[in-house]
């Protein structure tokens, strides 16, 4: 191994161990029933879950299984997943995985893994969907990333990414079709049903 590479495994090792002293304290906390915590860029954030925020994860979620079938399909939603760059401990609203996916020897999913992700804005959390995350997810190299905005009444899809970022993106408002079927996921999924705030 070179420098570079020690001081990369070292830095994703230090990471790893903040973020599990960090998601240990939490877990002792008094987090609110509904509330979702999570940690971006070293910050935590706590966003209550609304019923419009469940309802759309509700959509993602039936529409992956109904395309890959719900036995066939490793989706997941609000379980953590460490992501590429500084301290992110990710909770997404929706993520499927690879087939043959596998937890990493401290029973975790590994980003690598992850084909899809789906976040459904909340105001307090948009910059970190449309920013940070956005970045995290390209870096972690996931092939297709959603963002559901009941706020905008539109989805925005991300594909292909390339250096950190993503280079192609899809805007379709709420009650068309999001045609995901020339990206890795093959979906085409429908809005009609999608809540507004």
């Amino acid at each position: 191994m070179t420098v570079i590479e020690d001081r990369i495994m070292m830095a994703e090792s230090d990471n790893t161990t903040r973020l599990d002293e960090w998601f240990e304290r939490l877990e002792r906390m008094p987090v609110p029933e509904g509330f979702r915590v999570e940690i971006v860029g070293g910050n935590v954030h706590m966003t209550p879950q609304r019923d419009v925020h469940w309802e759309t994860i509700r959509e993602i979620l039936w529409a992956l299984e109904d395309h890959f079938g719900r036995r066939r399909a490793r989706v997941l939603s609000d379980v953590r997943i460490d992501f590429p760059g500084h301290e992110n401990g990710f909770c997404p609203d929706v993520a499927k995985l690879r087939e043959g996916a596998a937890k990493d020897d401290e029973g975790r999913w590994r980003y690598g893994d992850v084909e899809f992700v789906a976040e459904v804005i909340s105001k307090g959390t948009a910059r970190n969907d449309y920013g940070p995350k956005k970045a995290a997810y390209a870096q972690a190299g996931v092939g297709v990333y959603l963002i559901a905005d009941p706020y905008q009444g539109r989805c925005h899809v991300y594909t292909e990414p390339k250096n950190g970022d993503y280079t192609c993106e899809l805007r379709v408002d709420y009650g068309g079709d999001v045609d995901m079927t020339t990206t890795p996921l093959g979906l085409l999924l429908k809005t009609d049903n999608f809540p507004r705030d």
